[in-house]
């Protein structure tokens, strides 16, 4: 078998898993769990084969006209170089996982076979991203994934937070989109093909007129599907959605297939220095806020979306200093730890019956009951701070290194103040996340009070992918580093000395200050009645009320709790832990800015359909509607008064016809 079949069977076996999960599904629950475990399982075999066989070589490409369209051909292309092959990979990996860890995980839920082939079409868009080799059948499986993210968000629809979250993401994301598609029309006009292989061509032959206006264009839907500044405000809402589904967008689709899509076309941005300096600050300030919102954030799903979308900044930081082999060695490193985390995160909140870190942390004996969790959660945690020798400390200080590279006026690919804001920010990130990732930690596992009440055992399934998940978590940076140049452009990815020495010293800076924070408010804390609160105690309303945000699961309950006196990060961010916890309201500027005018103008056309339009309609049936209300009353159905009005009538006309014979 070539490998161009076995590269179409890759995604279309989980999308005709979700075909007959949809159809079969109700009618025969027995094939439901096969259905949903054995296509991805095969995909992640097949994208295996076809990563051996391409082996970093040259890029495998097939293409066939789908249709002529009269101007601009579309095309059926496939298109797989070392990216494309590595990234395909690791999404049928951690869509086998996620799927293998639902089947325990929603094993009650009564939607369980929507949901599984929800997942499955999901997966399938993800990886006709990955392997498309044209524009056209990108934006495909780009907009498919919008839609199965909506679907999956919402998958808890009786709840309000839910059905909220899963419109925002579409919304927002669909906002990023509307630019996105102008872009890529621009694009493929300029270069006179959606093919990507000619529109990099174009590119490197100066055929793009406008590089800079096609670039940002681009850059908004990238913003919008990879949550970056200032479009990430939907990712952490979308925890409404199941535990599983968050692993899925934030580990390997949805949020992926924006920085993948730009490590494809990195030349068209690098071809504009305008659009670089922008993706740094776009990367700086998306790093830097994210980091500080997580740290306030009492929902562990809603630290985990935050950090999400601080580790996306590290890639987009990677792609504005012209290193997208970093940019893709950190998205594959991260794809690993992440949906490890939110996996582990699952399992805590199954066993504590809540999401809330604060309630977490007035209790013990967690980690004991969930032994599996709290050391793989312990060693993602780890490689989300990037301590060696974890898998994030290699990816992410090849990203403090590319921009340390570029300050240093080593490449003309990108420009020294992009590197600048990039290192700048990373360092800073480094500390925040060691930070928050610290504070994660202690509060969920180093509870005081009552012991934590039994919610049950998790099934096998559940625990058995969390060491799956836990071995490159753990070893894929150290073995990869070495290899993946081949796979990509050849530029060495190993820890340079100065970053990694700054980047490592900063997150255990950030993670002792937290730990010693910790001590002293459980100090202080200690002897306080449970729920009291002893610390800013003139913010508490503020901070219930954007914390009530929390989007605890309906399968396990919804407890409210008062935010805890011992939480390290009141010390820390001090004033600004109010704004952080609220993501520095930028929900409520963009309410201002375009939700009320949106609703104002609304209200407005409201009114004058139906004061001024319908006025005029109204008025103009009036008039027939009092004629037909005249003659109405004269059929009165009395035949006596039928003859009167005949025989008057008669006797009209007769009185006038002689009167006009008469010559009167």
């Amino acid at each position: 078998m070539t490998t161009t079949t076995l590269a179409v069977l890759v995604p279309l076996l989980p999308f005709l898993g979700a075909a007959a999960g949809l159809l079969l599904g109700r009618t025969t629950p027995g094939f439901v769990r096969p259905l949903a475990v054995l296509p991805p399982l095969a995909s992640l075999v097949l994208a295996a084969l076809v990563a051996a066989r391409q082996g970093g070589d040259a890029a495998v490409d097939a293409h066939t006209e789908l249709t002529p369209t009269g101007s601009v051909p579309i095309e059926l292309a496939l298109h797989i170089d070392g990216f494309a092959a590595l990234v395909a990979v690791l999404v049928a990996f951690v869509a086998a996982c996620v799927q293998i860890y639902s089947t325990g995980y929603l094993r009650d839920d009564p939607r369980y076979p929507s949901y599984a082939a929800l997942v499955s079409l999901f997966t399938s868009a993800m990886l006709l991203v990955v392997y498309s080799g044209d524009l056209i059948v990108l934006l495909v499986g780009w907009e498919v994934m919008g839609i199965c993210s909506y679907f999956l968000v919402g998958h808890y629809w009786e709840t309000p937070e839910a059905r909220a979250a899963s419109l925002k993401a579409f919304l927002v994301t669909k906002l990023g989109d509307v630019p996105f598609l102008i872009g890529l029309f621009a694009l493929a006009t300029d270069a006179g093909s959606f093919r990507i292989t000619r529109v990099l061509g174009a590119v490197a032959s100066g055929g793009i007129d406008h590089p800079t206006v096609i670039a940002l264009l681009l850059l908004a839907g990238v913003a919008g599907k990879s949550a970056q500044f200032p479009l990430h405000t939907w990712l952490p809402d979308a925890m409404a959605g199941p535990t599983p589904v968050s692993a899925l967008i934030h580990a390997a689709t949805m949020v992926a297939a924006g920085v993948y899509f730009t490590a494809r076309l990195l030349p068209l941005f690098e071809a504009s220095q305008a659009a670089m300096v922008v993706l740094a600050v776009m990367a700086a300030v998306t790093m830097a806020g994210s980091g500080l919102a997580a740290l306030a954030q009492d929902d562990i799903k809603r630290v985990l979306a935050y950090s999400t979308i601080g580790q996306l900044g590290y890639m987009t930081g990677a792609l504005a200093v012209g290193d997208r082999g970093a940019a893709v060695f950190h998205l594959l490193t991260h794809g690993a730890f992440k949906a490890l985390l939110f996996l582990a995160a699952g399992v805590i909140i199954h066993a504590a019956g809540t999401n809330s870190l604060a309630a977490m942390s007035r209790t013990h004996g967690l980690r004991d009951r969930i032994p599996d969790a709290y050391w793989t959660m312990t060693v993602a945690l780890l490689a989300l701070a990037a301590i060696p020798p974890f898998s994030g400390f290699f990816s992410k200080e090849s990203v403090l290194g590319a921009a340390e590279h570029v300050t240093s006026g080593h490449t003309g690919h990108a420009p020294a103040a992009a590197g600048w804001i990039v290192l700048v920010a990373g360092l800073l990130t480094a500390v925040l996340t060691a930070a928050y990732a610290t504070r994660l930690w202690l509060l969920a596992f180093r509870g005081q009070g009552p012991e934590v009440p039994d919610h049950g055992r998790q099934p096998l399934t559940m625990t058995v992918v969390l060491w799956v998940l836990a071995i490159p978590s753990l070893a894929l940076g150290g073995l990869a580093y070495r290899a993946l140049p081949d796979w990509f452009d050849g530029r060495d990815l190993t820890p340079t000395p100065l970053t990694s020495v700054l980047g490592t010293g900063l997150a255990l800076v950030g993670g002792l200050l937290t730990y010693g924070c910790w001590q002293r408010t459980t100090r202080l804390a200690a002897g306080t009645p449970l729920g009291a609160v002893v610390a800013h105690p003139e913010e508490d309303a503020g901070l219930v009320e954007a914390e009530a945000i929390a989007t605890h699961e309906p399968a396990y309950g919804d407890i409210a709790y008062a935010p805890d006196p011992a939480d390290p990060s009141r010390l820390l961010l001090g004033p600004l832990h109010r704004h952080a916890a609220a993501g520095f309201h930028l929900d409520a500027v963009y309410t201002a800015l375009f939700v009320r005018p949106v609703q104002a103008g609304a209200s407005l056309v409201r009114f004058l359909d139906r004061e001024v339009v319908d006025t005029y309609v109204h008025g103009a049936a009036a008039l027939p509607r009092l004629l037909g209300a005249a003659v109405r009353r004269a059929q009165t159905g009395n035949v006596q008064t039928y003859v009167s009005a005949l025989l008057a009538g008669t006797v009209v006309l007769a009185v006038a016809v002689l009167l006009v014979a008469t010559g009167v």
